[in-house]
């Protein structure tokens, strides 16, 4: 599981000109799955972003997290974390799961954050979304399940 994560201070994601989801001083998270990505991976992605500390408190110094300045969380998948544009000019997508591989588990990653008491807005999965966002830094962090330092246990 991917996700790109960026501190932002509004955004919105529409479908055809509609807003679907949006959110004040929070994340943005863009989220890919891949075929390997079980549950354990949604549930420790939500654990970290949940428990990230990426805004200042008072000495300037990223110590807060989202509970400590009432912040919201956007989810949009996005499969094409997983493009490979290593060859030729047109990306593969061979690696990124199929829609009923990762639905379920970007609802899980969704549900378990609402479980942290987050608030938390959502894409539309299968649709072609406008995200519009103001990143706040910029701040913006990858996190992989499949990198070393993000083993899902």
């Amino acid at each position: 599981m991917r996700a790109v994560i960026q501190r932002v201070s509004r955004a919105t994601v529409a479908v055809d000109g509609a807003a679907v989801g949006a959110i004040g001083r929070g994340f943005v998270v863009l989220l890919g799955v891949t075929h390997a990505d079980d549950r354990r991976a949604a549930e420790w992605m939500a654990r970290k972003i949940g428990g990230l500390r990426l805004f200042e408190d008072d000495t300037g110094k990223m110590n807060l997290g989202l509970a400590d300045v009432d912040g919201a969380v956007l989810v949009v998948s996005q499969f094409t974390l997983y493009g490979d544009a290593h060859k030729g000019r047109r990306p593969s997508f061979t690696e990124a799961a199929r829609p009923e591989h990762a639905e379920p588990l970007v609802d899980l990653l969704v549900s378990q954050l609402r479980g942290q008491g987050l608030h938390v807005e959502t894409g539309q999965f299968r649709a072609i979304m406008e995200v519009a966002l103001v990143n706040d830094g910029p701040v913006t962090l990858l996190l992989d399940t499949a990198s070393g330092a993000a083993e899902p246990g």
